[in-house]
């Protein structure tokens, strides 16, 4: 694989109820995970000139990752999320007018232009302000891959932004309850999947990924329907960032060629191997180097 998938939006630290502060952020988790893939991400973000953008920095530099298209702002903090943990399943409290809500247009373009591009990744977060959405509709035409992650984290959406930003995607990524609610539908398999050929006709998309939490997850491509059950998790720590782990494999898959069937059997096993640690990242370097060696990415 020539080439690098830009991975665009928020970098922000995860605080949790025991006292942690981790790296975070779809975007950051997605390009964390590709980075342990061996694919090189660039991530184009913003972070504060305070602390803890220092530590988001370090952390890449630490990881070997590429750092050009991550900017500081004077002005503007670093983004932060309260996360709070109940049974496993996580609620989120995001900070408002982060860094990540100001990133400089000319500077993302430059980053563009400097490297030879794969794909662009982007979730829905980044898009809560018009600037940044108009920014994401202009970065994402330069390239012909675009996979689309939506995250509806209340209050920062709204129904015109999430038609605004699928338009011109190829792949979109949504959960089962992100669907219903989309499509104004319910949950059970039988709607989901006539919810997604809709999602599919309606902003011609190749294909869309609906992931179902216990219940797997499937693919709706132009041709058929692939279905994956759920890979099992021995012992469950938390879901935070297990649909970010979840995407980065997609993608891995979506530019390595596999077939979709094998796409959701790794992508779930990956996510399964998330949930059960603490936080979205994992600093276990054997995990991904397992990957590389199984799956065989050169």
């Amino acid at each position: 694989m020539t080439g690098h998938p830009v991975i665009f939006g928020e970098v922000l630290f995860d605080v949790f109820d025991d006292g942690r502060v981790v790296p975070g952020g779809a975007p950051f988790n997605v390009a964390w995970h590709l980075q342990g893939f061996g694919l090189a991400p660039i991530l184009i973000s913003r972070i504060g000139r305070d602390d803890l953008g220092q530590q988001i920095r370090q952390a890449m530099q630490d990881r070997d990752m590429i750092t050009a298209g991550v900017q500081e702002d004077a002005d503007y903090p670093t983004g932060q999320v309260r996360v709070t943990v109940q049974d496993g399943q996580p609620s989120f409290d995001i900070m408002s007018d982060a860094a990540y809500d100001h990133l400089n247009a000319d500077a993302a373009q430059k980053i563009l232009q400097q490297f030879p591009v794969t794909l662009f990744y982007h979730g829905s977060l980044i898009a809560r302000t018009v600037p940044m959405l108009t920014l994401l509709q202009q970065l994402r035409t330069a390239v012909g891959t675009v996979f689309a992650d939506i995250n509806l984290r209340a209050p920062w959406w709204t129904r015109q932004q999430i038609e605004t930003l699928s338009q011109g995607v190829t792949v979109l990524k949504v959960n089962d309850a992100e669907l219903a609610i989309l499509t104004d539908s319910d949950t059970g398999l039988p709607q989901l999947e006539l919810s997604a050929q809709h999602m599919l006709d309606k902003y011609n998309l190749q294909k869309i990924i609906v992931t179902r939490g216990a219940d797997g997850a499937f693919i709706r491509s132009r041709t058929e329907l692939i279905q994956a059950v759920p890979s099992p998790v021995p012992k469950l720590v938390d879901t935070v960032g297990a649909g970010d782990g979840f995407s980065a494999v997609c993608i891995l898959g979506l530019l390595a060629g596999w077939e979709d069937a094998l796409t959701l059997q790794r992508a779930g096993w990956f996510a399964a191997q998330i949930c059960q640690q603490q936080g979205a990242t994992s600093n276990n370097p054997r995990l991904y180097a397992d990957c590389r060696k199984d799956w065989k990415i050169s």
